[in-house]
């Protein structure tokens, strides 16, 4: 069984030399931060990295974003995907400027209350704006642990990755300790079969080109540079057949992205 201090010294060692250079690690704003981990979730560090700037210049305090037009925060989210989570991230900073005076909450269960927050979100930012030495689990984080510490298992839960979080964290320094582990585990995952896939969590992510994601993007980006328009004119541009094309508007509409009038959609 490796020890925790072996651990320890086997991450730090690493990222002493190794560390990842990314602008939201150069700030304390639990805003900035915020914005940066909605980001991240199922979308790769360098595709985040640019994004991040343009979003954080265009809408510069939570405030700002709680007010902004969703047809300007979609804009800017472009490029991203998952779109919907730039939806959720104004909610969130409606509901934090009207019940927290416009400070992020510092508990991790007020923090897992708001819109598209789950579990590991609210634990990194507990980490990573707050300093707070909390356990959570990231697909990093996973890599790292089943590395060290699940060999030769496979379909390892975090049930069993939580207690080995809460017994190695930096308790004194865990903003940086959770840098260190997550940089390290994402160099694990680039030099060796990806220990991750050894999760019972693990489920790889289905193929864009031609899915139902990609049709979606293709409607939203239309409707954000020719507002509005009709379902024929999104099924031509999307090459989506019209049920198809129907039933993604439907989930858009649903989702609270666009507005649907007839023949005729726009952004919400």
């Amino acid at each position: 069984m490796v020890s925790t201090a072996s651990f320890r010294r086997v991450v730090y060692g690493y990222y002493k030399k190794n560390r990842r250079d990314m602008p939201w690690r150069r700030t304390h704003d639990p805003y900035r931060i915020l914005v940066s981990e909605i980001m991240l979730q199922q979308t790769q560090v360098s595709r985040v990295t640019e994004k991040y700037r343009e979003f954080i210049r265009a809408f510069p305090t939570i405030r700002s974003l709680a007010r902004a037009p969703l047809q300007e925060i979609l804009r800017v989210w472009q490029g991203l995907g998952y779109n919907r989570r730039a939806l959720l991230l104004q909610k969130l900073a409606r509901i934090v400027v009207s019940q927290y005076e416009g400070r992020v909450p510092d508990e991790r269960a007020a923090l897992r209350g708001l819109p598209g927050i789950g579990d590991a979100t609210a634990g990194a930012l507990c980490a990573f704006a707050f300093d707070q030495p909390v356990a959570f689990i990231e697909t990093n984080i996973r890599a790292a642990y089943i590395h060290h510490f699940f060999r030769n298992r496979t379909k390892v839960s975090d049930g069993e990755l939580m207690p080995l979080a809460a017994r190695t964290i930096d308790a004194a320094h865990p903003r940086e300790w959770y840098y260190a582990l997550m940089d390290y585990g994402s160099y694990l995952k680039r030099v060796s079969a990806n220990p991750a896939r050894r999760s019972s969590h693990y489920a790889k992510q289905a193929r864009f080109e031609g899915s139902d994601r990609q049709v979606r993007g293709r409607i939203l980006k239309m409707l954000l540079s020719a507002s509005p328009a009709t379902v024929r004119d999104l099924c031509a541009f999307t090459g989506a057949d019209r049920a198809r094309c129907n039933r993604i508007m439907t989930g858009l509409c649903k989702d609270g992205l666009i507005k649907r009038r007839g023949a005729v959609c726009m952004i919400a």
